[in-house]
C-alpha cells in the first residue's frame, strides 16, 4: 500500500487462544478468504474487549479488508484502552483520515507526538491534512525536532513534512530545500535500483505482444470490476471518487488482489523475469476467476466495483485477457506535474523510484511507453481521462467518465467531496474538498530545481 498515513502493523499482538485465533484469520485473509476471515474476527472482537494489542490488529486486519468502519471501532477502543499508548494513537489517527474525520485525527497525530516528539510519520500525516498558515503551523517545533531525531527515517519524515507546510506558506525556497534533504536521506536507505523495472516495463511489452493480445475478447456486462490506474499521484483517488458517489458503483480502494491472483495462479515463479515469461502463457480465464472470488470476498454489493490500484497498468494485458467484462480507466497527468507530484510525497511503501529526479524521469519514460503500447494492442480497450482537462470542465469529464462506464447519470458525481465512504490514499485529505486547481504546474514553482526532471523526460519527448 502506497499510502503514507497506513497505520502500523503491531506485529504479534495478543497472549494465548486470542493470539492464536488472530493468526487463524490472518491465515484465511493470506489465502483470499476474507469473507471468512470477517465473519471470525468479528465473533472474536468481543472477546477482545479488553486487550488493547489485539483490539489493534483485529483493526489492522479489518483494515486490509477494505472495512473502515469496524477498524475505526476497534482502533478506537484500543486508543481508550492505552491512552498513553503512541502506537495505539497513531492507528487511530490513521484511520480516522481514512474515514473523513479529519479534525479528529490531527487530535489524535497531537497526542502522538505529545507522547513521543521523535515520531517523524506523524507529524509527516498531520501536515497534509489541511493547508497551513503563518499564523497557525508547527514549522519551529518541526525544525527543533528534526535536529533532534537519530533514526534516518523520522529525519526524512520531518523534511517532508517542513515541505509541506513551507509551500502552503508559499516560500518555495524554503519547502525546496527541506523537501532535497528529505528525498536524499529517504534515497539513501533504499538499495532499489530503477534499471530493473525498466527491464520489467520493457519485457511485459514483449511478452504481450500484438499476437497475443489478438486473443482479447471484451464483452459488456451489466456488473463487473472497474480498474482505476495510472502513475501514483495522477487523480487515480479523484477519478475513483467521482466514479464512487454514483448509486451503481462501490470502491475497494487500493487493493493488490490482482497482483496475489496473478501469484497464485502462475505458480512458483524463479524471479520477476520468470513471473513476466510464465504470466504470458498461463490459464487466463482461471486468473480471472480467482480475481472474481477475492473481489466477492469483500462483500460489496454494488454492480460495478472498483479496484483503484495506480500500478495496475503493469497487468493491462492481463486484465484484458482474463476479464472481459472489466472496465479499465487509464488517468493521466502533465509529466512534470505528476513527477513533482510524487517527489514531494513520502509512501509508506511503494514508489521507491519518486526520491530521485533521476530515477523518476526514466520510470516516467518507461511507463509512458508501455502505456503508448498498450494503446497500440488494445485500441479503444480503456476509457482515459486526463486530469488537467477533468479540472477544467468538471461537470463535462465527469459526465463522459460515467457514460462510457455503461451508467446513467448522476449529479451526486459532482459533489464526489460529500461521498463519506472511506479513502485510504495518499489523496485521502485532498479528496475531502470541492475540485480545485492548485495543483496545476505547481512544479514551475520550482523550475530552475526541477531542471533533471525536466532534462530527462525531454530526452524522451515527454516535455
Amino acid at each position: 500500500m502506497t499510502n503514507p498515513g497506513a497505520p502500523r502493523s503491531i506485529g504479534q499482538p495478543a497472549s494465548g487462544d486470542g493470539r492464536g485465533e488472530l493468526e487463524a484469520v490472518r491465515a484465511l485473509v493470506h489465502s483470499g478468504r476474507r469473507d471468512e476471515a470477517n465473519r471470525r474476527l468479528l465473533a472474536l472482537e468481543p472477546g477482545l474487549s479488553g486487550d488493547a494489542r489485539g483490539l489493534q490488529a483485529a483493526g489492522e486486519i479489518f483494515m486490509a479488508n477494505a472495512r473502515f468502519e469496524d477498524a475505526l471501532r476497534c482502533y478506537s477502543q484500543a486508543a481508550a484502552l492505552a491512552p498513553r499508548d503512541p502506537g495505539a494513537l497513531y492507528n487511530l489517527g490513521s484511520v480516522l483520515v481514512a474515514c473523513g474525520d479529519l479534525a479528529s485525527a490531527e487530535h489524535a497525530f497531537d497526542q502522538v507526538i505529545a507522547l513521543d516528539p521523535s515520531d517523524g510519520d506523524a507529524f509527516y500525516n498531520r501536515a497534509t491534512l489541511r493547508r497551513w498558515s503563518p499564523a497557525e503551523n508547527h514549522l519551529a517545533e518541526m525544525a527543533a525536532a528534526v535536529e533532534r531525531v537519530r533514526r534516518p527515517g523520522a529525519e526524512a519524515a520531518l523534511c517532508y513534512a517542513l515541505a509541506k507546510q513551507y509551500e502552503d506558506l508559499g516560500d518555495a525556497s524554503a519547502s525546496w530545500s527541506w523537501l532535497a534533504r528529505g528525498a536524499a536521506r529517504r534515497r539513501s536507505l533504499l538499495s532499489y535500483r530503477v534499471e530493473a523495472d525498466l527491464a520489467t516495463m520493457a519485457q511485459i511489452a514483449e511478452v504481450f505482444d500484438a499476437a497475443t493480445m489478438a486473443a482479447v475478447r471484451s464483452r459488456h456486462a451489466p456488473s463487473g470490476p472497474v480498474f482505476v490506474l495510472g502513475l501514483p499521484r495522477s487523480g487515480t483517488t479523484l477519478v475513483d471518487r467521482i466514479l464512487s458517489a454514483h448509486s451503481q458503483v462501490e470502491s475497494l480502494g487500493e487493493i493488490s488482489d490482482f497482483a496475489l491472483s496473478l501469484v497464485r495462479t502462475v505458480g512458483r515463479a524463479t524471479d520477476k523475469g520468470d513471473m513476466v515469461a510464465r504470466s504470458g502463457r498461463m490459464d487466463f480465464a482461471a486468473l480471472g476467476q480467482t480475481y472474481r472470488d477475492s473481489l466477492t470476498a469483500y462483500g460489496r454489493a454494488a454492480p460495478l466495483v472498483i479496484d483503484k490500484t495506480p500500478a495496475n497498468y503493469l497487468y493491462i494485458g492481463l486484465i484484458a485477457l482474463s476479464l472481459p467484462e472489466a472496465r479499465i480507466v487509464h488517468v493521466r497527468r502533465d509529466p512534470m506535474d505528476n513527477g513533482y507530484a510524487l517527489l514531494k510525497t513520502l509512501f509508506r511503501t511503494g514508489c521507491p523510484y519518486s526520491y530521485s529526479q533521476s530515477d523518476l524521469g526514466q520510470y516516467i519514460g518507461a511507463y509512458h511507453r508501455l502505456m503508448d503500447h498498450w494503446r497500440t494492442v488494445l485500441p479503444g480497450r480503456m476509457v482515459e481521462i486526463d486530469y488537467e482537462t477533468l479540472v477544467g470542465d468538471q461537470a463535462g469529464e465527469s459526465r463522459r467518465l460515467v457514460e462510457s462506464l455503461g451508467l446513467a447519470w448522476e449529479p451526486a458525481c459532482l459533489d464526489f467531496h460529500a461521498n463519506p465512504a472511506p479513502a485510504a490514499t495518499a489523496s485521502a485529505a485532498q479528496v475531502r474538498r470541492p475540485i480545485y486547481r492548485d495543483s496545476l504546474s505547481l512544479w514551475r514553482r520550482y523550475e530552475a530545481e526541477l531542471q533533471p526532471l525536466a532534462q530527462s523526460l525531454r530526452a524522451q519527448g515527454l516535455a
